[in-house]
């Protein structure tokens, strides 16, 4: 049933993009009003698939709320948002509320990205296996000297958007649990404040959405990149690697998460058309575009010059 749905937006899709004076009250794959609720650090994202959207259907208007993962689902939870971009699908209690308004939602994944560690440019330590981020975050690691003997001695503080944010659900996830986070790791409310924070603090490692800094055609993913370094993460006793497209392609950044468009509707309104151009060539090329994986296209990966950091 989904597979019709979805093959009857894209045919509407495809119908014609001419402009014409904006009425409220169309709800078409291709026309109307709507707001979505996106987790934070997937913003960059977000912004250039609505921008290609909304550049191709001039009589889309979609109102994106970015927030911290937990808010973005309660948000279409309430109807407050037809749509939410997060990195999880919906769990069984929150699925138990749609249950009582009679809704399945449609969750369709679309990117793989992944969580970038970053660090101070000056920094010298840059390298992190993910036994030593979780001590860090358990609070059994609390000093740079504790990474590095031959370093100096400095209080870590580990910095990411929210409490409630998706970057700490996926850490716990692939680390697992580890309790309260200690009083040196704490949420600063954006990605940008996350880099920011790390720009001016020598003693600060951030977690940000890699789509902050992995566009290079981007001013502002290059501006970030010369205030910060990416540290370079290792599973067990492999190699390290940093967060780029091909090494979340094959599997081997050890921080790689999947993108999901969860949506409430049921029919083809403009919410479903959204989903189906994100889904489809187009917005898969915007993916592609912006250094992250995309789900329903094949990409080539070629040869990466820089060798995974020993």
């Amino acid at each position: 049933m989904r597979i019709a749905v979805l093959v009857s937006v894209i045919a509407l899709m495809a119908s014609g993009c001419g402009k014409r004076a904006v009425d409220y009250r169309v709800d078409t794959p291709t026309a109307g009003h709507i707001k979505i609720a996106v987790d934070e650090s997937l913003k960059p994202l977000m912004e250039a698939e609505i921008d290609a959207f909304e550049g191709l259907y001039k009589d889309a208007h979609i109102d994106a709320i970015y927030t911290s993962e937990d808010e973005a689902i309660q948000l279409v939870l309430k109807d407050t948002a037809r749509i939410a971009i997060v990195t999880r699908k919906i769990r069984k209690e929150e699925q138990s509320v749609l249950d009582t308004q009679r809704l399945v939602p449609n969750q369709v994944s679309i990117a793989k990205d992944g969580l970038a560690l970053i660090v101070h440019k000056n920094n010298p330590d840059s390298l992190f296996s993910l036994d030593e981020l979780k001590a860090i975050l358990e609070g059994k690691t609390t000093d740079w000297k504790q990474l590095n003997p031959k370093g100096k001695s400095a209080k870590i503080e580990v910095v990411f958007d929210h409490p409630n944010s998706g970057i700490i659900r996926h850490l716990r996830d692939s680390l697992g649990d580890f309790g309260n986070l200690p009083a040196n790791c704490f949420g600063v409310n954006t990605n940008e404040a996350v880099v920011n924070y790390v720009s001016k603090k020598e003693n600060a490692i951030g977690l940000i959405g890699v789509s902050w800094i992995s566009d290079n055609d981007d001013s502002t993913s290059n501006r970030f990149l010369g205030q910060i370094k990416v540290a370079g993460v290792r599973r067990g006793e492999g190699e390290y690697y940093e967060p780029y497209q091909a090494y979340i392609a094959q599997k081997v950044y050890p921080l790689s998460r999947e993108i999901f468009m969860v949506s409430r509707e049921t029919k083809a309104r403009l919410g479903s058309g959204f989903v189906a151009f994100v889904a489809s060539e187009k917005g898969q090329r915007v993916v592609l575009k912006l250094g992250l994986v995309p789900m329903t296209m094949p990409i080539r990966i070629v040869e990466i010059k820089r060798e995974p950091i020993h």
